[in-house]
């Protein structure tokens, strides 16, 4: 049995997809950031960073924060969504840390300044919305002649896919980008994905596309 600590954000997003995606048994428990939950000193012994999400594996003892870190335990753990060979898996590791290095602070930015915040700054709106349209161009060619970002279906899909679904708050255009709208709307069409959206609670529809 897993603990999934979490709540309605692309990173939390992330993890009860694959939970969802790998038919595992968890529990929910919602750490509502908008309320500070994030900073109560029992969610702190699980997870330091005060961040979101956060999972304890009974079966291993395994605590784990950071959803990149957690999408690649339980990927190896379960032995799926991640291919066979040293190269290949390389490869799912490499567009994990650009979900995680490049694409979700960038877009989180954009979130801040676009969605939250506009008419603060001119200056920073227009930095992450430049920048957030390069890596959307960055994954499309990816995806012009492969369905998904390494070939097959894997955790570097599962970990992109929750930020792109709010492409609306980045003020992005997804007719703009073919390759990725396809992308995007075949991963939508997933039970487990649509399941594991509305975790820990539902939030509206999912994006269309």
């Amino acid at each position: 049995m897993i603990d999934l600590y979490t709540w309605t954000t692309p990173n939390g997003r992330k993890v009860s997809i694959l939970l969802e995606e790998l038919g595992l048994d968890y529990t929910v428990h919602s750490i509502d950031i908008g309320q500070d939950a994030q900073f109560d000193p029992a969610f702190l012994k699980i997870s330091p960073n005060n961040k979101i999400p956060a999972i304890v594996d009974h079966e291993s003892g395994v605590r784990l924060m950071e959803s990149g870190a957690i999408l690649w335990y339980l990927a190896e753990k379960h032995g799926r969504f991640l291919p066979e060979g040293q190269a290949a898996r390389a490869e799912v590791m490499q567009w994990l840390m650009w979900q995680m290095g490049g694409l979700g602070p960038m877009a989180g930015q954009a979130h801040h300044f676009l969605h939250f915040n506009p008419g603060k700054s001119a200056y920073a709106e227009a930095r992450f919305a430049r920048e957030l349209q390069r890596l959307y161009a960055v994954l499309d060619k990816q995806l012009s002649d492969q369905p998904f970002i390494c070939g097959s279906y894997s955790i570097a899909d599962i970990a992109c896919w929750p930020w792109v679904s709010r492409y609306e708050w980045q003020q992005i255009d997804l007719a703009g980008y073919p390759n990725l709208r396809r992308w995007y709307r075949e991963i939508r069409s997933r039970a487990p994905v649509q399941k594991g959206y509305h975790v820990p609670k539902v939030m509206g529809d999912i994006p269309p596309g």
